[in-house]
């Protein structure tokens, strides 16, 4: 790391960035890889960083046609949690939270990674009854959780509105201690610096515009740059996963919809937690700038619009005023869209392909930040070796054949 005096500190920062070092090359594209990895977001740059790392594959070139994490992962509310119900679910996301745990030390990179707990609330008994199952299926698994009646979640947050007379009265929450919040764009910078450093080339502006299928095998891709050929590619492209196989000649189980967040003004330090409700559809938690960053579920219609509904909007904070009334008069700085995959049992596509060499990492809904590392990690593993990961292997394709779901929106409702 390289050392500035006062001096150079205040030179480098009157250089408006000409004087920066780069944090990752701007490449010119090869002809050739032994692995293309089609898109730049959090996954597709954790998927190049493990294959490079665990798996000693550098020749891999990660193609995104905007800019490194500015899809979904710049788009999302950065809550990190592995408390969801089903062994499959469970095992995958609680993969990715020991990953998180020691991250920005893996990585050299600070992701700003805080384990200040998630709270979600029930509202009605059978909210409590769901909770109870599945805080005791967590525990099972080795997944930290709790039980708590109102008075505990009333100790964690005050500020809620937990008496008899809301309008969504509290009965209790579970609490996943280890569970919390990171920084969206750290997390795809120090992927994307530590993959660069090992020699994996980052395409931005590149734009993938078919695939160069014979015999039922992959053998590249084409795109606004020329032609790019590799034996084995892994699309990892968030809400236009359909599009791509559609390029590729096959169907996936998809539906793309606008997911809608939004951030307040900045405030003093007022939650210090997490706190979701799928009852309502609306979950609250504060950045370290002070934000209150605030979202709720999917839109209803499918799409590909980044700008969302005013309807969803009015929705959601109506929720998180009902339970927070202390935020009534606080102010939106901004609401943005992110267009998200989600298949029917709202758990994600980690698979192979009817095409021999292609493999998709795709439908991972409203919860997809949370699984970047461990997602990255099987998915490099299932690339590299040419079968599934055992982690992997019950999110393939093949299940809705089969119908051996993982139903996690059955079990949850909603997945964030």
């Amino acid at each position: 790391m390289k050392r500035y005096s006062g001096f150079g500190l205040v030179k480098h920062a009157m250089s408006h960035h000409e004087n920066w070092e780069r944090q990752w090359r701007n490449p010119t594209p090869k002809k050739q890889y032994d692995v293309i990895i089609v898109g730049g977001g959090g996954h597709g740059l954790a998927t190049a960083y493990y294959l490079a790392k665990v798996h000693g594959i550098t020749n891999v070139a990660v193609i995104e046609k905007g800019w490194l994490g500015g899809g979904n992962t710049a788009r999302n509310t950065t809550i990190v949690r592995s408390n969801y119900l089903w062994d499959e679910a469970a095992a995958l996301f609680e993969h990715s939270m020991k990953l998180w745990e020691g991250l920005s030390q893996d990585l050299n990179y600070n992701v700003m990674f805080s384990q200040r707990g998630v709270l979600n609330l029930g509202h009605t008994l059978q909210d409590m009854r769901d909770i109870q199952r599945r805080v005791n299926a967590n525990r099972l698994n080795g997944i930290d959780g709790e039980v708590l009646d109102a008075k505990g979640v009333q100790d964690i947050v005050p500020i809620l509105d937990c008496s008899k007379n809301a309008r969504y009265p509290v009965m209790g929450a579970s609490w996943q201690p280890r569970a919390g919040v990171a920084r969206h764009d750290a997390v795809a910078w120090g992927y994307a610096r530590a993959a660069d450093s090992m020699g994996v080339d980052l395409l931005q502006n590149t734009e993938v515009t078919g695939f160069k299928i014979r015999d039922g095998r992959v053998h590249g891709v084409h795109t606004n740059r020329g032609d790019i050929e590799a034996k084995t590619v892994g699309c990892v492209a968030a809400g236009n996963s359909g599009v791509l196989a559609k390029m590729a000649g096959f169907k996936l189980p998809l539906e793309s919809h606008p997911l809608q967040a939004l951030v307040s003004e900045p405030l003093k330090p007022i939650l210090d937690t997490v706190v979701m409700s799928n009852h309502v559809h609306g979950y609250v938690s504060q950045s370290d700038k002070g934000d209150l960053v605030i979202g709720a579920g999917i839109d209803g219609y499918v799409g590909y619009g980044q700008r969302g509904s005013y309807t969803t909007i009015e929705h959601t904070l109506q929720a998180i005023v009902e339970m927070f009334p202390i935020f009534s008069r606080v102010r939106m700085n901004r609401q943005w869209g992110g267009i998200v995959d989600t298949c029917p049992d709202a758990s994600p596509i980690i698979s192979a392909t009817p095409v021999k060499g292609m493999f998709f990492n795709c439908g991972w809904g409203t919860g997809g930040f949370k699984a970047i590392p461990g997602s990255g990690h099987v998915f490099a593993a299932t690339l590299a070796k040419n079968e599934a990961h055992p982690i992997a292997a019950p999110f393939s394709i093949d299940r809705f054949n089969s119908g051996a779901l993982v139903d996690e929106h059955g079990a949850a409702g909603v997945a964030h």
